[in-house]
């Protein structure tokens, strides 16, 4: 088993209590935001079976995000749309959104644990690779990150149920690609996304 709470031990040895840990949602899908959490656990937190939120069942992430919700010291959300991520592309459009989960966060942050990225900011940060299946503070960020951005495409899919955002939340697959050929695109489809540059390519005509 791995120890989740190795980065957050060591950093409390040193005296550090208010760790944040940021992670994200939404890089890799053709339509919506990127969203980006930030949360700060407090020192004696405890949530078994709490991990990187790709490795969860959306049940059983609605209940993490609850009890995160809950017991965390603070929480930040930062959300970057479609147009943005074009304009800025993907990488950049992820570190704003990750500095915007940071700053609005309420309490003070001594230390930042950021899945993978590095992020300049005054506050001392650690980087971690896959930091979200190694430090409980980014996995609790997954979770936050992830089923925001998954409610936003909810809402989508309320507003255009042909495209099967509920099933896909955006991503690539088969069907979706099929409903894009099929029934075209709207405002928060991220154009410079290559099966969409390709669509609109194949549509000048």
């Amino acid at each position: 088993m791995k120890d989740l709470y190795k980065y957050e031990k060591a950093l409390l040895k040193k005296g550090i209590t208010y760790i944040g840990g940021i992670d994200e949602a939404g890089r890799g899908p053709l339509v919506g935001p990127v969203v980006s959490a930030c949360v700060v656990l407090p020192k004696k937190f405890n949530l078994p079976g709490l991990t990187d939120s790709k490795k969860l069942s959306a049940k059983k992430r609605d209940i993490f995000y609850d009890l995160i919700k809950e017991q965390a010291l603070g929480i930040g959300i930062g959300i970057v749309n479609a147009k943005k991520i074009d304009e800025i592309n993907i990488y950049e459009a992820t570190k704003e959104a990750m500095i915007m989960a940071l700053n609005n966060v309420k309490c003070p942050i001594e230390h930042v644990l950021i899945d993978a990225m590095k992020l300049d900011i005054k506050i001392p940060s650690t980087s971690i690779i896959k930091g979200d299946n190694k430090s409980i503070s980014i996995a609790a960020a997954s979770v936050i990150a992830k089923v925001t951005r998954d409610r936003i495409m909810l809402e989508l899919d309320q507003q255009y149920p042909l495209y099967g955002f509920k099933n896909h939340k955006g991503y690539p697959t088969k069907k979706h690609l099929s409903a894009i050929k099929k029934y075209g695109i709207f405002n928060e489809y991220r154009l410079t996304y290559k099966p969409i540059k390709q669509y609109l390519v194949e549509n000048q005509k």
